[in-house]
C-alpha cells in the first residue's frame, strides 16, 4: 500500500499519512453492493471512512491546519480511502487530536460517536450538560459501537438509562452508567420491560428484528422511538403514525450529518476523561482481512481498528 502520485490535495484539502482506520458495518455493505447505485461512486474503491493520522500537505486554501498536525478525519463513503497509508481529507471535515486521544480512540468517534450524539440530542432532546429535563431511556444493542457511546452520552444528561445486550457485556454496559442492564435473550429483554417498571420517553434503537408493537406498550405518553437501522417495517411505522397524529412516534434516522461542532465535541468529552471509545480489536493493515471478516461476523463488543 503506497502513497501514489495523484494522492495531492487540493485547495480545500489536507494529505493525511494516516495511523488508524476504524470500520463500520456501512464499510462491508458497500463491498457487498447493498448501496448501489450510491455508493461507492466510482472504482477503483478504497474502503474506510473514519481515519486518524498526521498532516503532511495542505492545500493551498488551507487556513485550520499544518503540516505535522494530528487530527481524526471523516472521508466520506463515496470515496472511502482509509485501508491505506495516505488518504486525502476535506478541511472542513477534519479536527486537530489532543495527545490525550489516541489515533485509535480518535477514529472510532466519527460515524458511530456522531450517531450516538444526533440521536440523543438532536432527536431525543437529550441535554449532555445536564440540565436538561429528566427523561427515561432505552438503548437496544448498547454493546454495539453506536450504543456504547450512546449510554455514556446519555449518562451525561439527566437521564435513567436501561440497556439491553449480550449476557457476555452486561457488566461492560453498567460500568459505562446504564442504570439497568437486560439480556436481550430473556423474556424480561425481549419485552424491553424495565425492571423498575419505567415508561421511556425515548428509545434509541441500534439493533434490528423488534416490531413496533414490541416497543409500543414501553412507551410513555408522548414516547418516541429512535430507529438508527430503519427498514421497510419501521418506514411504514414512521408514515402511518405521522399520519394518524399519533402521541407516540417512531423516527427512522437514514443519515448521518457528518459535523465538524459534533466531532469538535466528542473529542474534547474523550480528552476530559467523560467519554471513552471501547475498542474491540486492533488489527495492522498487513492483516486488514481479519478486521473485515470480524466486522462483517457482526459480534464485536465496541470499535475494529486497523492501525497503519
Amino acid at each position: 500500500m503506497l502513497k501514489f502520485q495523484f494522492q495531492v490535495p487540493k485547495k480545500y484539502e489536507v494529505l493525511l499519512k494516516l495511523e488508524a482506520t476504524c470500520l463500520n458495518p456501512i464499510d462491508w455493505k458497500i463491498q457487498k453492493g447493498k448501496l448501489r447505485p450510491l455508493f461507492p461512486r466510482k472504482f477503483p474503491y478504497i474502503p474506510g471512512t473514519d481515519v486518524a493520522g498526521e498532516v503532511v500537505e495542505v492545500g493551498a486554501e488551507v487556513k485550520n491546519f499544518k503540516t505535522g498536525d494530528r487530527v481524526v478525519a471523516e472521508l466520506g463513503h463515496l470515496y472511502g480511502g482509509g485501508l491505506a497509508e495516505y488518504a486525502v481529507a476535506k478541511e472542513s471535515l477534519t479536527v486537530v487530536r489532543p495527545a490525550e486521544v489516541s489515533a485509535a480512540e480518535g477514529s472510532g468517534l466519527l460515524v458511530s460517536g456522531i450517531a450516538a450524539y444526533q440521536a440523543l440530542t438532536q432527536h431525543g432532546g437529550i441535554k449532555i450538560d445536564g440540565n436538561g429535563q429528566h427523561k427515561n431511556i432505552l438503548i437496544t444493542a448498547a454493546s454495539g459501537g453506536v450504543g456504547l457511546y450512546a449510554v455514556q452520552l446519555a449518562k451525561l444528561g439527566n437521564t435513567h438509562v436501561t440497556a439491553t445486550c449480550g449476557a457476555r457485556n452486561m457488566e461492560l454496559v453498567r460500568s459505562l452508567g446504564a442504570d439497568e442492564v437486560l439480556d436481550y435473550k430473556t423474556p424480561e429483554g425481549e419485552a424491553l420491560r424495565s425492571p423498575s417498571g419505567r415508561k421511556y420517553d425515548v428509545v434509541l434503537h441500534c439493533a434490528t428484528g423488534i416490531s413496533w408493537s414490541t416497543f409500543e406498550p414501553t412507551l410513555s405518553e408522548r414516547g418516541k422511538v429512535i430507529d438508527i437501522t430503519p427498514g421497510a417495517g419501521a418506514m411504514m411505522t414512521f408514515f402511518l403514525r405521522k399520519l394518524t397524529f399519533s402521541k407516540k412516534q417512531l423516527v427512522p434516522i437514514l443519515t448521518v450529518s457528518p459535523s465538524i461542532e459534533n466531532l469538535d465535541c466528542l473529542i474534547k468529552l474523550v480528552k476530559e476523561g467523560k467519554l471513552e471509545t471501547i475498542i474491540d480489536s486492533k488489527h495492522p493493515l498487513m492483516k486488514a482481512e481479519d478486521a473485515w471478516a470480524k466486522s462483517i461476523d457482526g459480534h464485536a463488543t465496541g470499535k475494529i481498528v486497523v492501525e497503519i
